[in-house]
């Protein structure tokens, strides 16, 4: 079938907007109307140098839509139902079969390389070409896309779609590092570095256990007035030069836990060095530079990558739908909707930090 997509040509270059060609879902494979599609820093890697995925490729995981066609051998879904689309991970694994598939064995392979395992993508160019398009087995900023039954959780039909699309990956990330990987407790401190949408849904999570303090630190004075609306304790300037000094003086001597969203080496010292002794620092940022330490930084400390926040999408997806049902994790505040062809315009918003969550709006007008 037809689609119409953004197509990165070009590492430096722009989003075009194409008609693509979609073969049929294959074998745990379904087809998917796409009604809304959040946009991650993630979805930049593949204008890095050296990125796994070079263009042409279509981005986009963090997809919800309508099933339009199965194919062989599905079960978890039928067609008509709404989705959310989250990452791909194999299920056979140890990881995935103890409910860890983030940690799953081929989940760079499965994610990170826009393709099937076995190297082949599915969707060509009007002009015969092959354009990538298994991003994190989705690829969903599309009017539509073929994605693995796996990356697939079904919702409630009244939940509004047009919402749900970052809950896939930068808000189960957030959210899950607080309440399944870091399992931060009640009373716990809690920093997190980075006011973006997966900073910010961890404070909500945060506030959700009873932890406190919250601490937010970010350098958008907009984007911290946010954080105490939505359950931080207290917010600082990441630019101060006393910044762990001020959250050693909030948390008695240091925090519990901190959360580094950013990747940025100079910011994980920092929350490395507020720690307390036993303290739990979780790194969800793709960093870009080895991080180092002194000899004594870790002394008694652990620091921890954390991919899609350990959380099973079957069981966290749907604990923080129920949440903001009951009003207590308003993600969709962090949202702001753009039609599909204005997508250069929402990764422009997105990367100056202007806007916290872009959610592209594919179906409209299709």
């Amino acid at each position: 079938m037809k689609a119409t997509a953004a197509v990165l040509r070009q590492a430096d270059g722009p989003y075009l907007i194409e008609e693509v060609e979609l073969d049929p879902p294959g074998a745990g494979e379904v087809l998917v109307r796409v009604v809304s599609a959040g946009m991650c820093h993630t979805d930049v890697v593949p204008r890095r140098e050296g990125a796994p995925s070079p263009p042409p490729i279509i981005t986009g995981h963090e997809g919800a839509g309508v099933v339009e066609a199965v194919g062989e051998g599905v079960t978890r879904v039928s067609v008509g139902d709404h989705v959310v689309l989250s990452f791909d991970s194999c299920g056979e694994c140890p990881s995935c079969q103890r409910g860890a598939p983030p940690y799953c064995d081929l989940f760079l392979f499965r994610n990170f390389f826009g393709r099937r395992l076995d190297g082949t993508t599915g969707v060509r160019d009007a002009a015969g070409g092959e354009v990538a398009s298994r991003w994190f087995g989705q690829s969903s900023f599309a009017t539509h896309c073929v994605a693995a039954e796996r990356c697939v959780v079904v919702v409630d039909r009244d939940l509004p779609l047009e919402k749900l699309g970052p809950l896939g990956c930068g808000i189960l990330t957030g959210a899950g590092s607080v309440l399944v990987d870091l399992s931060v407790r009640a009373g716990a401190s809690l920093v997190v570095f980075g006011a973006g949408a997966v900073g910010l849904a961890a404070v909500m999570a945060a506030k959700v256990v009873g932890a406190g303090p919250v601490i937010a630190v970010d350098l958008h004075r907009h984007r911290l007035e946010l954080a105490a609306e939505l359950g931080a304790t207290h917010v600082l300037d990441g630019a101060a030069t006393d910044l762990v000094a001020q959250i050693q003086g909030l948390t008695g001597g240091g925090a519990d836990f901190t959360f580094d969203t950013t990747g940025n080496v100079g910011v994980i010292a920092n929350a490395v060095g507020a720690l307390r002794m036993g303290g739990h620092c979780g790194l969800v940022g793709i960093q870009t530079e080895p991080i180092t330490f002194d000899p004594v930084a870790l002394l008694g400390k652990r620091v921890s990558g954390i991919l899609e926040g350990g959380a099973d999408p079957q069981v966290v997806i749907p604990r923080l739908v129920a949440l903001w049902r009951a009003g207590s994790f308003p993600f969709d505040r962090l949202i702001e909707t753009f039609p599909l062809e204005a997508i250069n315009v929402a990764e422009e918003a997105s990367l100056s930090g202007k806007v916290v969550k872009p959610v592209l709006l594919p179906s409209v007008g299709s």
